[in-house]
């Protein structure tokens, strides 16, 4: 994690790389911070809107964000449901014992 930092609904995180998300497609968007090119993120088992990826900065002074993403602490789940509780053990299937 780069940075702890606020967004419009609160605390938001920037990271210079996540896992199990997809991206979707660059748009314009104004920020607090300017104008920026982002791409939405979203989670890759549930397709909950996560944050942003800053594509591009228009700014010099935000040019640090590009290439990073930004998760929203609003937007991430603090429970697991047992239907998103996935084993990631090697080998084991719904039909095997444990």
């Amino acid at each position: 994690m780069d940075q702890t930092f606020n967004c419009r609904k609160g605390r938001a995180y920037l990271f210079s790389n996540v896992v199990n998300v997809t991206v979707g497609p660059a748009e314009e968007r104004m920020m607090l911070s300017g104008i920026h090119t982002v791409e939405d993120i979203f989670c890759c088992c549930c397709g909950q809107l996560l944050g942003w990826k800053y594509v591009a900065a228009h700014d010099k002074g935000q040019k640090y964000k590009e290439g990073k993403f930004v998760l929203e602490r609003w937007r991430i789940a603090e429970e697991v449901t047992e239907e998103f509780n996935l084993d990631a053990r090697p080998g084991s299937s719904d039909g095997e014992s444990r």
